[in-house]
């Protein structure tokens, strides 16, 4: 199991990503696919890297941070993996999304 909060964060929203994708892959069709199975075991594996990572930072760091990659990480796998359309005030968003947790991150070192 990974220890260093930067392979937890990796971990939390790797997975968390994956799970979208294969919930979005598993939706409209039989509720019981493999898409969406997988789907749920990616989200219950990242929740525990994500338990994991709340035991190294306080929570208003943690979950803005899990949070705010996880909608890059998303958004990127939706556009690049899953060929939709993301507007550019979609990507604008995303960027200042990133500024603002960055700011986050960059205060919790100050």
């Amino acid at each position: 199991m990974p220890n260093s909060p930067s392979l937890l964060i990796l971990f939390t929203v790797g997975l968390n990503t994956l799970a979208q994708a294969l919930l979005k892959l598993g939706a409209g069709q039989n509720p019981v696919n493999p898409y969406l199975g997988g789907g749920i075991l990616a989200y219950g594996l990242s929740t525990v890297f994500y338990v994991m990572f709340l035991g190294k930072l306080n929570l208003s760091i943690a979950y803005p941070v899990v949070i705010g990659l996880t909608v890059l990480a998303t958004t990127l796998v939706g556009a690049f993996l899953l060929g939709e359309k993301v507007a550019p005030l979609h990507w604008l968003g995303i960027g200042l999304m990133l500024s603002g947790i960055g700011a986050i991150a960059f205060g919790k070192l100050v």
